[in-house]
């Protein structure tokens, strides 16, 4: 974004990149070179720039500069939690306020989280900056709080807030309603109040505990929605203090100075100002309610997390604070306990229930030198675990951390409702305006009271708190429900790319299949010794960690063979792999490796069978002759059948990538019913075959677990990666499954055509309420039906809208998964 210069003309920045004083000329001459800059020095020592600008200077100028150069500028984002905020106007208020900062890159505000992520500049902008900012505009922030009982705190003193101020304001209401009302509707009610108390006296009662309402419980919106109107950035709580301070100050006027108004306009609405405040009052109370359970799942992932662990520390063991556990440490585990940290079985024999990861209920053996994760439970021995991922490094934090950030994505399908949200409430203010005018001078009598009445309906009734809640409601519900059944969204944006997609590729190892071949077939030529030669082939498959190599090397193990010394050792990727044995040259690998040097002809119709079969048949050579034919199998995952037939039946096209030659790879794709085969593609080839898919079918989605899956996982519209996969594959993937098993697709893209689906139903409600009521508001009905829209009622209404969008939204958490 394009910002100008602080009114300060020094600048400091912090820099990454820089290595020497080459470095630091380079990035001198890239910000003297930049208009505005007056006067540049970098200090290679401090990584730190410092900067003269005049008053025309750009930030976005120098930051690109430095870009280009190869030196950006350090950012960091700094996350706030937010209260105050009411509707879609809110956040845009406070974005904008947020972004006219220097130093701030950009601002995204959460209405559902009640959260602000903001990217700045490092050294440019603090927390405490932020913060001002955001109370100036009108409302708090603090620090989030990553603790889930101080954010559950939080939420539940909101709540408590909001019920008391409903009740109060219930109370001092109920009065005038029944004053007012209950005269209108029942006649003989109200010749007895009349002859009680008289008319001037109800009114004054209903005066005190009408300002009684206004000033207490009602006193938020006052607070916030005048100063947000004198600004000149007017929201929703602007709507509601003009609504009801018209409908107020016009009734005050009525009681004590009714000589300055027209004859036969003396009506009060104090009733209508104090229902308006007590509904919304309701209203914020049940969505406060609401909003709290569309984040029950982080609640529960941050609640897994132990608070304590029993550290073994000098021979004695102590109870230690979750924050206060360093790498390395002993850990001890009892039964019953959740598991603290990452980390590593030292010693003892357990049954864990790794369900909270997996979403598998079955508990999972352990043994020393297994691998445990924090926040699952041991069930059976005691445990000492050498601690490894601690603090916000461990397997726990980074799901959390994955789904906040899900949650807090701003999908494609927002930009349209930013757009309206930017000019709504101006809008609807001017519409009110011309509501009140039009009713005035066209009017029937009493003119006034119609225009007054007719234009508090159309504020009250226009607060665009549905259109805020639409989208990041179903989003945080989606992805949480998402969470909860092992299906994790690293990019929000997934949510709705996904749904476009229209071919589902799937990697063959490891994905579609178990990723543990077993050996199952060796064939020797002219009966030479079988366990030397498998025992040369484990030899040099022995530091490979592909699960063709490991099937090898395993078969060699049960037999219990020496292996012996290897030289030269040479790896063809996707292709095989030589080495040297006692001065003999060996080769490995599959026939598209070893038809140029060695004669298959022997082998091909045995290895044809093989494929067939669905077996991946090796070729070994020694000195370039052909002296065995191994064939290795991989087992299909369970449940990788039904995943094809429902992606079929949900009107997907489905495509296998393998490196495996054509006959084995047409044989599983036709086991599974895959519609297109693309084999014997190496690795580098992937990425070729994801595009070709495109220009074919159009968007894909690929899902794969190795290393070699990670290019291909970036170039798909939407990379799936299976969770037990490689650390690189995860992080070129947009969306992870915890668990392996392939039906995880099928559930990643039902969550994500839900939640799109509900997105869009809300969206439709949200407008179409609009626009459908601020018409009959301003009494669009009148003229033909004599139907006007009571305030009292268009506050009702507004509050069930935006009750009607969070109760849309948790539906979500009711979507079956496979």
């Amino acid at each position: 974004m394009d910002k100008g210069a602080t009114k300060q003309n020094k600048l400091h920045l912090k820099l990454t990149g820089l290595s020497c004083a080459s470095c630091v000329k380079r990035a001198e001459k890239a910000l003297n070179d930049t208009p505005g800059v007056s006067e540049a020095s970098v200090n290679l020592a401090t990584e730190g720039a410092e900067l003269l600008l005049s008053q025309q200077a750009k930030l976005s100028d120098v930051t690109e500069s430095l870009k280009k150069a190869g030196y950006p500028a350090r950012t960091q984002q700094i996350t706030l939690a937010l209260s105050g905020m009411n509707c879609a106007s809110c956040v845009a208020k406070i974005e904008k306020a947020l972004q006219q900062q220097p130093g701030v890159l950009r601002a995204h505000v959460n209405l559902a989280s009640e959260k602000a992520r903001v990217d700045v500049l490092e050294g440019m902008v603090n927390t405490q900056q932020l913060i001002s900012i955001i109370r100036e505009a009108g409302y708090d922030a603090r620090t989030e709080q990553n603790n889930a009982d101080e954010q559950s705190n939080h939420k539940a003193q909101e709540q408590q807030r909001l019920k008391k101020a409903f009740w109060l304001a219930a109370l001092l209401t109920l009065p005038v309603f029944v004053m007012e009302m209950g005269g209108h509707l029942v006649a003989p009610f109200h010749h007895w109040l009349m002859d009680a108390i008289g008319q001037r006296t109800s009114w004054a009662v209903q005066f005190v505990l009408t300002t009684s309402v206004l000033a207490g419980p009602g006193r938020q919106f006052f607070r916030i929605g005048f100063p947000a109107l004198f600004k000149g950035a007017p929201d929703m709580n602007s709507l509601v203090a003009l609504g009801t301070s018209a409908a107020w100050l016009y009734s005050t006027v009525t009681l004590f100075l009714p000589s300055i108004l027209p004859e036969g306009t003396h009506n009060v609405y104090f009733e209508s100002a104090a229902v308006i405040v007590t509904l919304i009052l309701l209203g914020r109370f049940l969505e406060a309610r609401s909003k709290g359970r569309t984040g029950d799942a982080i609640s529960r992932l941050v609640n897994m997390q132990a608070k304590t662990a029993r550290v073994k520390r000098d021979d004695q063991s102590e109870d230690v604070p979750l924050e206060e556990i360093v790498k390395g440490d002993l850990i001890i585990v009892r039964p019953g306990e959740r598991i603290a940290v990452d980390g590593t079985v030292v010693s003892g024999d357990t049954w864990v229930d790794e369900s909270m990861l997996t979403g598998e209920p079955i508990p999972v053996e352990k043994h020393p030198g297994d691998k445990v994760v924090g926040g699952t439970v041991n069930q059976k021995g005691s445990l000492v675990i050498e601690a490894e991922n601690v603090g916000e490094d461990s397997v726990l934090a980074n799901i959390i951390r994955m789904v906040e950030q899900a949650q807090a994505t701003r999908l494609p399908v927002q930009a349209l409702v930013d757009k309206v949200t930017a000019v709504f409430v101006p809008v609807v203010m001017t519409l009110a305006l011309i509501t009140l005018l039009i009713w005035f001078w066209f009017g029937p009598e009493p003119s006034l009271t119609f225009a007054l009445v007719n234009a508090v309906a159309v504020l009250i009734i226009a607060c665009p708190c549905a259109m805020g809640l639409a989208t990041p409601v179903s989003i945080m519900v989606g992805t949480g429900k998402a969470a909860e059944n092992g299906i994790l969204f690293r990019k929000g944006e997934a949510l709705q790319i996904l749904q476009d997609a229209r071919v589902i590729a799937f990697d063959k190892t490891g994905t579609l299949t178990r990723g543990q071949p077993e050996l199952t077939d060796f064939h020797v030529k002219d009966q030479q010794d079988e366990d030397r030669l498998l025992a040369m082939a484990a030899a040099i498959e022995d530091n490979s960690e592909h699960p063709i190599a490991q099937a090898i090397v395993r078969a060699a193990r049960q037999r219990s063979l020496n292996l012996p010394q290897v030289s030269d050792v040479q790896t063809h990727s996707g292709l095989g792999i030589e080495a040297r044995i006692d001065n003999q040259h060996i080769q490995l690998g599959a026939d598209r490796y070893l038809k140029e040097s060695a004669n298959l002809s022997e082998y091909q119709d045995s290895a044809a069978k093989m494929a067939d079969e669905g077996k991946t048949p090796l070729y070994m050579a020694v000195d370039g002759e052909i002296v065995a034919l191994i064939a290795v199998a991989d087992t299909l995952r369970e449940g990788a059948k039904e995943a094809i037939e429902a992606l079929h039946q949900a009107g997907f096209a489905t495509a296998m990538i393998t490196g495996d030659n054509r006959r084995t790879g047409e044989a599983i794709a036709a086991k599974l019913g895959i519609d297109q085969c693309m084999a014997e593609v190496m690795p580098e080839g992937k990425v070729e075959s994801i595009k070709n898919l495109k220009a074919k079918y159009g968007q894909v989605t690929f899902v794969g677990d190795g290393i070699n899956d990670a290019p291909a996982l970036a170039e798909a519209d939407t990379g799936i990666a299976i969770g037990t996969g490689t650390d690189i594959a995860i992080e070129s993937a947009d969306v992870v499954l915890m668990r392996a098993d392939i039906g995880g697709v099928v559930n990643a893209l039902k969550i994500s055509g839900a939640t799109l689906t509900n997105i869009r139903q809300n969206l439709f409600w949200a407008f179409a309420y609009n626009a459908l009521l601020i018409p009959v508001a301003a009494g669009i009905l009148y003229p033909h039906f004599g139907i006007l829209l009571s305030p009292m009622l268009a506050a009702g209404a507004m509050a069930l809208s935006s009750l009607f969008v969070l109760s849309n939204a948790l539906r979500l958490r009711h979507v079956p998964m496979n």
